[in-house]
């Protein structure tokens, strides 16, 4: 009997020091990052069988049980790979949010500064210190796009430095899952039944960390490693094999850099930005794709549609010097990169040029050779099969696409980026103030002998094709009218005659001359018999600011977006776009932590450490100790006493 008790009491010692040893580490993890609690799960030893029963042999441990919540934990896995994606994407879409908002440093102060220097010429157009004026405020709107999208780019080759970083962090994760997945997998053959807990706790650690950085999956494998997924089912880690990941620059672009994966069998691709999604790398990407490359489109957009239309309006003017007005703008070029791997077959050079200025879209696209002379372009900003199956020349959204040199492969591919570069690129092509083309190259008149009260408008033109300019009067344009016939006879330009019957349209009756650089005027009054216009080259036209105030006119027109907004107005629209962006970041960021916070809590409750729990079973295991101590001493007392007995 005292033997027996002896036992029982050895075996109650043990439970209460391994409770206690137990309840000792959970305390001394208490703050340590991803421990979950332990506990000492007791069994009762195998009773023995007596003639009146079964008398109990005590206890014995039957495991160290880690309290863990699979469900809890993979909610707030899901909850901080979210919350990193956020605020990886909110720290870098808001330094672009600053720059373009910025009330000094955005390009609004210097497009207001431009047109009002143009708006000076037109009110002085002879004034040569107004030209300059105006001139070197085109000068400084270059720069303020040149500054603009060297800050863009700086932030690019940020996010590209930082996905080298992310990328390199992964993979330091992927090196020690795999390690201590052989440590787990050592352990569990030392003991199949029982679990290392504080390497799990670790190895789930590491796991959680890896998410911070990209949303990654852990599969749980028959000997107790874990294997990790990431994107769609890229393997990460298979038990202790890695599958390194790799930032490289993209074949399309060497500029950008993308993320691939180490395959299976050797090698490695580039995986799609949209299977990267979570973690501080998914916000990276997601800020590049979604914030970075169209604010910077659509900037270049303004910038070339600015060029293009404002040149355009230009060339249709006069100078001081009586010359036709050249390019203000130096107008930027869509860039076309062909892919560098693998190589394309074929031959061919794409050239792209801008066609319509106001159907540009922020937009970049793929071009690609189908075999036998034709292509199918993809709008990759929202994936749609613009054309297929055609040949070359083709034009849309603004833009015109041939095949300027050679011949195309199938397979051969090209990314176009019609705008990406513009506002890096556009410039100022005049020096000289006298080169800005103030007056309108044509001017009409009234005949000298008119009776009537006949008048013509000063007129418009839309090209300089068959301009009256030579010098006068070779290249005059009569109208003399005919009251018998109601009609003007044309002498010069187009010739032929213009119906006008001053009894019904009197009131002014508007003509053009297609040929004559597409001229538009309009006749009005009753011109007596005999009366004449002329229309002629505009030799003196120093004070004529009919071109200038076109120009001006176009800081209210509609010139982009299909025709929608003005170069204020697209500016705008960026910029509530961005900031639009961001202040959603922010707020789902902070819903998202709250989220976190949730879920944490959740999971605390259930597996983190309570320190008054601990101190509670602190007592308790004193308490047990001290009883089987006592269990022990009586047990002696009592095989002292046989022992006497025997004597």
């Amino acid at each position: 009997m005292g033997s027996s008790i002896y036992n029982i009491g050895i075996t109650g010692l043990m439970t209460a020091q391994a409770g206690l040893a137990t309840t000792g580490h959970n305390i001394a993890n208490a703050a340590t990052p991803g421990f979950n609690r332990q506990l000492v799960v007791p069994t009762t030893n195998t009773p023995q069988l007596f003639g009146r029963g079964y008398l109990g042999q005590g206890t014995t441990i039957d495991t160290i049980q880690r309290v863990y919540n699979q469900f809890l934990s993979s909610q707030v896995l899901t909850a901080r790979t979210g919350l990193s994606e956020l605020d990886a994407y909110y720290a870098q879409i808001k330094q672009v949010d600053d720059l373009l908002a910025d009330q000094n440093a955005g390009l609004s102060p210097a497009l207001q500064t431009f047109f009002s220097g143009v708006n000076q010429v037109s009110n002085n157009p002879s004034s040569l210190p107004a030209r300059q004026s105006m001139l070197s405020a085109a000068q400084a709107l270059a720069a303020r796009f040149h500054s603009l999208d060297t800050r863009l780019n700086e932030v690019r080759d940020g996010v590209d430095a930082q996905i080298a970083g992310v990328v390199t962090e992964i993979n330091s994760y992927a090196s020690q899952l795999a390690e201590i997945n052989q440590r787990i997998i050592n352990a569990r053959a030392a003991s199949s039944s029982q679990n290392p807990n504080d390497l799990l706790d670790q190895r789930d650690q590491l796991i959680a960390d890896l998410n911070t950085k990209i949303r990654a999956t852990a599969v749980t494998e028959s000997d107790g490693s874990y294997s990790v997924f990431i994107g769609n089912g890229q393997p990460l880690v298979i038990g202790t094999q890695t599958f390194p990941m790799t930032a490289t620059a993209a074949t399309e672009d060497s500029s950008r850099s993308v993320v691939g994966i180490t395959l299976g069998g050797g090698g490695t691709a580039a995986m799609p930005e949209s299977l990267l999604s979570g973690g501080e790398l998914g916000g990276l990407l997601k800020f590049r794709s979604e914030s970075l490359d169209p604010a910077q489109n659509s900037l270049g957009r303004v910038a070339l549609v600015l060029a293009e239309t404002f040149n355009s309006q230009h060339r249709l003017g006069q100078d001081l010097n009586g010359a036709l007005g050249a390019n203000l703008f130096t107008a930027p070029t869509p860039a076309v990169i062909t892919r560098s791997s693998p190589a394309y077959a074929g031959t061919a050079v794409i050239g792209v040029a801008t066609a319509t200025p106001a159907s540009l879209t922020a937009s970049d696209y793929r071009l690609t050779a189908a075999g036998a002379g034709s292509f199918s372009l993809i709008r990759l900003s929202d994936n749609v099969t613009v054309f297929s199956g055609v040949g070359l020349p083709q034009t849309v959204d603004g833009l015109t696409l041939s095949v300027s040199a050679g011949a195309a492969a199938a397979g051969d591919s090209w990314l176009i980026q019609p705008t990406r570069n513009a506002a890096a690129n556009i410039g100022v092509a005049l020096t000289d103030a006298r080169s800005i083309a103030a007056a309108a190259p044509v001017r009409t008149g009234a005949g000298a002998d008119n009776l009537g009260s006949g008048s013509i408008s000063a007129g418009s033109v839309t090209t300089t094709t068959g301009l009256p300019l030579a010098a006068s009067p070779g290249g005059d344009i009569t109208l003399a009218f005919d009251s018998t016939l109601n009609q003007f006879t044309v002498t010069g330009g187009p010739g032929g005659t213009l119906a006008y019957n001053p009894a019904t349209e009197g009131a002014g009756k508007t003509f053009s001359f297609p040929t004559v650089g597409g001229f538009t005027f309009t006749l009005a009054g009753t011109p007596n018999d005999g009366d004449s216009f002329v229309i002629s080259r505009n030799a003196s036209g120093v004070t004529d600011n009919r071109n200038a105030l076109l120009l001006g006119g176009l800081q209210t027109a509609s010139t982009l977006a299909g025709g929608t907004a003005s170069y204020q107005s697209a500016y705008a629209q960026i910029v509530s776009s961005v900031g639009n962006k961001t202040r959603e970041v922010e707020v789902t960021a902070a819903a998202q932590e709250s989220m976190l916070q949730e879920a944490k809590d959740a999971q605390q409750s259930a597996s983190g450490v309570n320190l008054d729990e601990e101190a509670a079973n602190l007592l308790r295991y004193q308490q047990l100790y001290q009883a089987s101590g006592k269990m022990i001493e009586i047990a002696g007392k009592l095989f002292d006493q046989l022992l006497e007995m025997g004597r």
